[in-house]
């Protein structure tokens, strides 16, 4: 991998998180510009990373940059991912990969017609802790998984979020800010979903933000923010997934997936790394398991981009691509629908488990 060129990444969108990525030394792909909708933006992180600051159309415009890395606000991923396929570039976003599958499946259909690749948000799947639950699972550790449970829920974010109202709006919201974490990890594990159904409810329609300069203002919630879903898989697995802002606390372990030979306890998907942790049927207690992949012990967002870049260069399949996106999204979808009483939402899409990666490499070629 060390002998082809890195890809080159602008960034659109120049908030919190564009540091992230900035900050990871994949030799895949190498950022050498950003934009940003406020120019202010886009010239702090030029300054701090020591890279050009551009206009978005200037940007897009540019035939150096092969790869558009969109981390803008949710309602923007697909207007700015649609851009970049027709200015001819490949496109990494943020989750989730839309709002919806009707805007999505146009963006990919678009890609594919043009030769260009869509890679998407979560890429924690691919931390060490969860290629090693993926490994147990496919070594018939737990037997055949037959279930599972999994759950994040906390009191909402206004506790600590200066601007939190946007979390509280259409394509976000519990299910779509946290849920592609989760219904990522478990494609990964079990493959796709064929089935939802699934409850809600808007706890608490009035908030007020917690802390910072507007602590105090009250804005409304558009989202509902206490939802339970059962997901059946097209393997035959059924796992619940309970999510929500309006939770004091909980001593549920992230995901756990049950099998007819064992438990497997999977670390929190927010994160690459975390305990993996194994009861066998017969055993009295659980066995914590050592790690079999790099890439567990720190935040090493830009891993999916990296992946991607290596795979347009060697011409294979991406892990972290647009199709397990858009099905995830797809699932998204139908979890909220259906708690919002819309019992007629079909999932129609499938997508391919993501290949495992190969154990521990000193240099990630991704294999």
């Amino acid at each position: 991998m060390t002998d082809i060129e890195p890809k080159r990444v602008g960034i659109i969108g120049a908030g919190y998180i564009s540091a992230v990525y900035l900050k990871s030394n994949f030799p895949h792909f190498k950022v050498v510009a950003c934009a940003d909708a406020i120019p202010e933006n886009a010239n702090a992180r030029a300054k701090e990373f020591g890279i050009k600051t551009m206009s978005v159309d200037d940007l897009l415009a540019d035939p150096s940059i092969e790869v558009i890395l969109n981390l803008t606000i949710p309602q923007s991923h697909v207007p700015v991912s649609r851009a970049a396929i027709e200015a001819g570039k490949h496109v990494y976003s943020e989750k989730p990969i839309g709002l919806s599958r009707e805007e999505a499946r146009p963006l990919l259909d678009a890609a594919a017609a043009k030769g260009l690749r869509v890679g998407a948000a979560p890429d924690t799947f691919l931390g060490g802790g969860h290629q090693t639950a993926r490994k147990l699972v496919d070594e018939g550790a737990i037997g055949q998984p037959i279930g599972g449970a999994a759950f994040f829920m906390y009191g909402g974010p206004e506790s600590w979020h200066p601007n939190p109202e946007f979390l509280y709006q259409r394509g976000a919201g519990p299910v779509f800010d946290m849920g592609p974490y989760y219904v990522t990890t478990l494609i990964n594990l079990l493959g796709p979903v064929k089935n939802v159904l699934s409850i809600g409810r808007n706890t608490l329609p009035k908030r007020k933000i917690g802390s910072g300069p507007r602590q105090g203002t009250e804005f409304t919630v558009e989202v509902l923010t206490y939802v339970t879903a059962i997901l059946e898989f097209h393997s035959g697995a059924a796992v619940t997934f309970t999510v929500s802002f309006d939770v004091t606390g909980h001593n549920h372990p992230p995901i756990e997936i049950y099998g007819t030979a064992g438990s497997l306890q999977v670390p929190d998907p927010n994160f690459f790394g975390g305990n993996v942790r194994l009861l066998r049927a017969g055993a009295r207690h659980w066995t914590d398991i050592a790690h079999s992949h790099s890439y567990g012990d720190g935040n090493h967002r830009g891993i999916g981009l990296a992946e991607m870049a290596a795979a347009i260069s060697t011409g294979t399949p991406h892990r972290a691509s647009g199709e397990i996106a858009y099905h995830v999204l797809e699932v998204l979808q139908a979890i909220v629908a259906k708690a919002a009483g819309d019992t007629t939402f079909e999932i129609k899409s499938i997508c391919e488990r993501p290949r495992p990666l190969s154990a521990i490499r000193p240099i990630p070629d991704f294999r």
